[in-house]
């Protein structure tokens, strides 16, 4: 059997979606169907000097870190590297929401990007590959996310994307939906303290998980757990806004948040809100192992 080529390239980075990546529990059975040409910590078929002096076989391009202009490896531009094994490759996916849109690296302001953040920042060399590009964002990646994505791309499978090109599959529907806090969510009851197994942190921790997009709480991380199921807010950190600041602080207007779920208007928020109100349901004011 015929191994899929994987070249892992590494821009500006922490290396956090590799470690992600690492911890996927079938890896050894991943590595029977790909082969990695070049990565920057695994054991490779070549050198990254060999990656920059020729071409070299890749069916699968990957870019994990944010990207700047100036930006080398072994003294060659990124973008150079980048261009070249783009025209090369089949495909090209780009993990991490520092590779999709330049995520924490770009708040220092020197001109750092992902490789499509903004169509003002785009690198010009990106929209020539438009067409072959996956997202696949986070702060780190689910690794569940890149495998499944990258045995799609090799059985050949018709990988739908919504508008930032990430795969609809894991992208279409929000970190909120299959929280197990969402009753607490529809009766407007909030968690004040981190690590409470009962109530929703939307309302006053600065959960951004009725607008963010991912599957968080529905392929759980090491297959046991989010950050919500753990009490900790979403951040949100699928998403090009990603970092806000002051993130376990929910922003208001006279009472109401600021960013409401996606698809809700203010007056439906309104309604609803209004009507949650005036219940009051004992189960869920009291604690879970409360007598």
């Amino acid at each position: 059997m015929e191994k899929t080529k994987i070249l892992w390239l590494s821009g500006i980075s922490c290396n956090g979606n590799t470690h992600s990546f690492l911890n996927h529990p079938e890896l050894e059975y991943f590595l029977k169907h790909f082969q990695f040409t070049y990565h920057p910590i695994l054991e490779s078929t070549h050198t990254l000097v060999e990656v920059t002096n020729t071409v070299t076989p890749c069916d699968i391009l990957i870019i994990e870190g944010a990207l700047q202009n100036e930006f080398r490896r072994a003294d060659v531009l990124l973008n150079e590297i980048i261009s070249k094994y783009g025209k090369a490759s089949k495909k090209i996916i780009t993990v991490g929401t520092c590779a999709c849109f330049g995520g924490i690296f770009k708040e220092s302001g020197e001109n750092i990007t992902g490789l499509h953040f903004k169509e003002e920042k785009e690198l010009e060399n990106f929209k020539n590959f438009k067409n072959k590009t996956i997202s696949i964002s986070g702060c780190p990646i689910h690794p569940q996310t890149l495998i499944s994505t990258l045995f799609m791309i090799k059985k050949e499978i018709d990988i739908k994307l919504d508008n930032l090109l990430r795969p609809k599959e894991f992208f279409s529907h929000t970190v909120h939906n299959g929280c197990l806090r969402n009753e607490y969510f529809e009766y407007k009851i909030d968690n004040h303290t981190f690590g409470k197994k009962e109530g929703c942190m939307f309302y006053d921790n600065g959960c951004q998980a009725p607008f963010t997009s991912g599957s968080c709480n529905k392929i759980l991380w090491n297959e046991v757990s989010s950050k919500t199921r753990s009490g900790s807010p979403c951040f949100g950190c699928t998403e090009p806004t990603f970092p806000k600041t002051n993130l376990f602080v929910t922003k208001k207007n006279m009472g109401i948040p600021q960013f409401l779920p996606k698809g809700v208007s203010k007056r439906a928020y309104l309604t609803l809100a209004g009507v949650a109100k005036a219940f009051k349901i004992d189960r869920l004011e009291k604690g879970l192992f409360d007598e």
